[in-house]
């Protein structure tokens, strides 16, 4: 990871360390995401494609995506419910994974391998490699993983964070981005206010792109939705908190997504935004007691337990269904989208229209 002596700032480090990480272990012994929880989890997603794509007009073929897809369970729950009941909307999908890992490539591979006919699943190292035409991207905890900075505000400005060894070090920040929150956020002296430059730049790529033609984005991930600030930097490792500074490359770094900030680059970039909402509120739109009602009718008494329990944490404001807020990005011409029928969307910012790319 370099001299300990140098100083790293800090969304170098933690892009080194995460791709050290995803390269060497498996995260799935670290912690557990939504998809692992319960098959209801796809389904729903694979439901709210099929919706979306009716919304769009139902093109065909149109790209299918996914971002920091796992170990594709998510796609393939997705695909098996799209298969059984939206088959039109199946056969024009055309499947693209986002993941740089090759390791985590072949696990996703054999996931998906019964939905390799008429055409393969193909992956991609970055959302800006998606192919053109109508899209449907899904990412669930794919934007908290992305490296971020942290600026401590000052009686004189701004500090930006740095790494060195296990311990960070600040000094007044040379670059600070002129259209991000640092720019427009009121912070108290001593704060920590974190950005993420590289979540920004996918939902400005994104607003492009979907100003440009028909398509929709899912984020899903833990997060919050509003001017807030401080430090969200956390590690897991061996599925135990850990000091995120320390091991680099043994423990997963997150932090939390700014669900306000991502929302003003996509619509910056020209599309409309819808939400965010909880994962609650957008899992219980979609359906998910009765999809748990349905799966666990004529199931003993112990399977009928862990569909419910599993609902219950997908979903109860204490647990994931609190803590874990849900955005969509939509062309501006799509007037609804399952699970934020209780939301009106922002409409983009005039002079993104303008812009290319």
């Amino acid at each position: 990871m370099g001299d300990p002596a140098t100083p790293v700032r800090l969304d170098r480090f933690m892009a080194r360390a995460n791709a050290a990480y995803y390269g060497t272990r498996d995260p799935f012994a670290d912690f557990i995401t939504a998809p692992e929880i319960s098959q209801m989890f796809g389904e729903l997603l694979g439901a709210w494609v099929a919706v979306t794509w009716q919304g769009m007009g139902a093109p065909t073929p149109f790209v299918l995506a996914e971002a920091g897809p796992g170990r594709g369970t998510l796609m393939a729950d997705a695909l098996r419910l799209l298969a059984r009941v939206a088959p039109a909307c199946y056969a024009a999908a055309r499947v693209h994974m986002v993941e740089t890992s090759p390791r985590l490539r072949d696990v996703q591979a054999q996931a998906l391998a019964p939905h390799a006919d008429p055409v393969a699943p193909v992956w991609c190292d970055a959302v800006a490699d998606l192919p053109p035409g109508p899209m449907i991207l899904l990412a669930n905890e794919f934007l908290d993983a992305l490296p971020i900075r942290q600026f401590v505000r000052t009686a004189r400005g701004w500090d930006e964070r740095s790494v060195a060894g296990e311990v960070f070090v600040t000094a007044p920040a040379t670059d600070l981005p002129a259209d991000g929150p640092p720019a427009t956020r009121d912070v108290p002296e001593g704060e920590v206010l974190e950005i993420c430059e590289g979540a920004l730049a996918i939902a400005r790529q994104l607003g492009r792109r979907l100003a440009q033609g028909q398509g929709a984005a899912l984020f899903i991930d833990y997060g919050y939705d509003g001017p807030q600030w401080g430090d969200t930097l956390q590690a897991l490792c061996d599925g135990r908190p850990a000091w995120p500074l320390a091991r680099p490359g043994m423990a997963d770094l997150t932090a939390h997504v700014d669900f306000a900030a991502l929302g003003v680059a996509a619509r910056a970039g020209g599309c409309a935004t819808w939400g965010s909402v909880t994962q609650g509120a957008f899992l219980s739109a979609l359906g998910l007691f009765a999809r748990a009602a349905q799966l666990a009718r004529n199931q003993t008494p112990e399977v009928a337990r862990q569909v419910s329990e599993a609902a219950q944490r997908l979903a109860a404001p204490d647990r994931m269904g609190g803590l874990f807020r849900v955005m969509a990005m939509a062309s501006p011409g799509i007037t609804a989208l399952p699970g934020f029928e209780g939301c009106s969307p922002v409409a983009p910012v005039a002079s993104g229209m303008e812009k290319g790319g």
